[in-house]
């Protein structure tokens, strides 16, 4: 109610002339965890520090559903919702007539433009399975179509949410080394587009290497770790090779460019094209432009988030996030028709060897092994049905004959096999989706597997892995998508127009995110956000503007 009642008096205190920023620059970092930002916050001279200095930053942003992850958090920050509304659980979806992982943004009907016919209609392509309005789409049907919407990012399960059903998703496309869509959202690339591919600067990386930004004194701990990875071919010390290991560019060294903080370069390189090409910022209709940053996602992954990788990744990132937000400022005709949030999709674990050798109860958690033992016991349980267990992250689907008729059988059997993996080792607590909305919500598991369960995606077992136990089918490297803290909370940093600049203490939820830019907008919320505005962060008056 006293919050309810605050944003109501920041609201009717504003101008009722005001108007809203010509552009919003909605920022995503992949795997940018709070505790990861703090780190290595000293060092940042360039955008991070514009945006913490002069924005209105929450360090705790939490996302309240137990996955964390890529498609699911883009989702939600653009939707306001969790994946129970939304509906995606996670970057894939099992495919129960076939038993194989399907990506989450699928789409036969819409293949990806200029892409082999292989892979054209195998990834992620189109927002179909979006069941969600985002802040694109409700700013699109308020402004009559006029308003434009255009997302980028090295991921089309980042970009695609983010462009959301009516605006324009580009992304990098490894496999033919350029920034591509699919034919959901238009038959041709745009002009713009099409000279910004003919340039061909991502080939232009196949010589360079990634070698340290900073002196090495700048950098905390050892270069080579034990249990980092080796993603294609970048290896695991510096300097790093982008080739590949090919003679000449092609998917390997564009997915090693991929892996590399010059990714994130290429895509502010895209964003000033799409800024020029589409006109963005130009007018008094607002425009929305959204960038995620998916490099950062992969050094985490390979190297782990207190890595050297790591590190130089983000102090790349606080160059380049400056060259971007310069670009923005330009294009809406200086700051203070600008306003810009920053974010991300999930936090995200350290390499769990690193935690036990501190003497963290910390271990590497293989499911696959336990999913033909699981079976056994249902099919010798339940003769009839012919089981087979199809283990996708926190998600246990079962498959066989009966189990979906709603007879008892299936029940039983899904009880069984919760039953069964809630007593083996690591695991913090399993349940049947039968159960999922009416079992008490143990030490608050629960409550985060129902935020995140979708009838007919999520899986018949939903189970949470105790802390510090890293879902992971690999002996290096390290993941995320967990309902702990280091997986959960994010930073939150809103700047420009109507923002009051501050730091903000109190656990923010994900789902204000949406919200609150909606309402520095000037637009109503998307039709089923879940969040609600952040009242703290309103100037009293546009003319109060922080500035980023």
């Amino acid at each position: 109610m006293v919050r309810t009642l605050a944003l109501v008096l920041v609201l009717v205190s504003l101008p009722a002339s005001a108007k809203p920023p010509r552009l919003a620059l909605f920022i995503t970092v992949d795997a940018l965890s709070t505790d990861l930002l703090l780190r290595t916050r000293p060092k940042f001279k360039g955008g991070f520090r514009q945006l913490l200095e002069g924005g209105a930053f929450h360090p705790y942003g939490r996302y309240e559903y137990a996955a964390p992850r890529t498609a699911a958090g883009h989702a939600t920050l653009v939707t306001g919702a969790n994946p129970w509304r939304h509906g995606i659980i996670d970057n894939r979806v099992v495919d129960r007539t076939t038993g194989q992982p399907l990506p989450a943004f699928r789409d036969e009907g819409h293949p990806a433009l200029e892409v082999p016919l292989a892979q054209a209609a195998t990834g992620d392509v189109s927002p179909l399975t979006l069941m969600a309005e985002t802040l694109g789409d409700r700013l699109r049907d308020t402004t009559s179509g006029r308003g434009k919407v255009v997302a980028l990012s090295g991921k089309g399960r980042a970009a695609i949410p983010l462009g959301g059903r009516l605006g324009q998703a580009y992304w990098f496309d490894e496999t033919v080394g350029k920034f591509v869509t699919g034919t959901w959202y238009t038959k041709e690339f745009p002009e713009w587009l099409k000279s910004f591919n003919a340039r061909g600067l991502p080939a232009s990386y196949f010589s360079e290497q990634w070698t340290l930004l900073l002196p090495r004194t700048e950098y905390t701990g050892e270069d080579e770790r034990p249990f980092e990875g080796d993603d294609a071919g970048l290896g695991r010390t510096f300097p790093h090779p982008l080739n590949g290991g090919l003679e000449a560019p092609g998917p390997r060294s564009y997915s090693a460019l991929g892996g590399s903080p010059f990714s994130n370069d290429l895509l502010v390189q895209a964003a000033k094209a799409a800024l020029v090409g589409e006109a963005l910022g130009r007018d008094e209709v607002p425009d929305l432009l959204a960038v995620s940053f998916s490099g950062t996602d992969r050094a985490f992954h390979t190297y782990g988030p207190h890595s050297w990788e790591m590190q130089d990744t983000l102090y790349r990132l606080d160059r380049t996030l400056a060259e971007l937000i310069t670009a923005a400022e330009r294009a809406a005709g200086g700051r203070a028709n600008l306003v810009i949030v920053l974010s991300a999709d999930h936090g995200g674990a350290s390499v769990p060897e690193s935690w036990a050798s501190e003497g963290v109860e910390s271990r590497r958690l293989n499911m696959s092994p336990l999913m033909e033992p699981l079976a056994q016991e249902l099919r010798a349980r339940f003769p009839q049905s012919d089981v087979t267990v199809v283990q996708e992250e926190l998600n246990v689907y079962l498959l066989g004959k009966g189990l979906e008729t709603g007879k008892g059988e299936g029940a039983a059997a899904r009880r069984a096999a919760a039953e069964w993996l809630g007593r083996q080792p690591g695991i913090a607590v399993a349940v049947a989706r039968d159960d999922l909305f009416t079992v008490p919500d143990v030490a608050g598991m629960i409550s985060p597997l129902r935020r995140g369960y979708y009838a007919g995606r999520s899986g018949d077992v939903l189970f949470v892995p105790k802390p510090f136990h890293v879902l992971s089918t690999q002996p290096v490297g390290t993941n995320h998508g967990v309902p702990y803290s280091y997986d959960q909370i994010v930073p939150v940093i809103f700047a420009g127009k109507g923002v009051k600049a501050g730091t903000y203490m109190n656990e923010m939820p994900m789902t204000d995110v949406a919200p609150t830019l909606s309402a520095l907008l000037e637009l109503g919320m998307p039709a089923s956000a879940e969040g609600k505005p952040r009242p703290e962060i309103f100037s009293t008056g546009r003319n109060g503007a922080a500035s980023p």
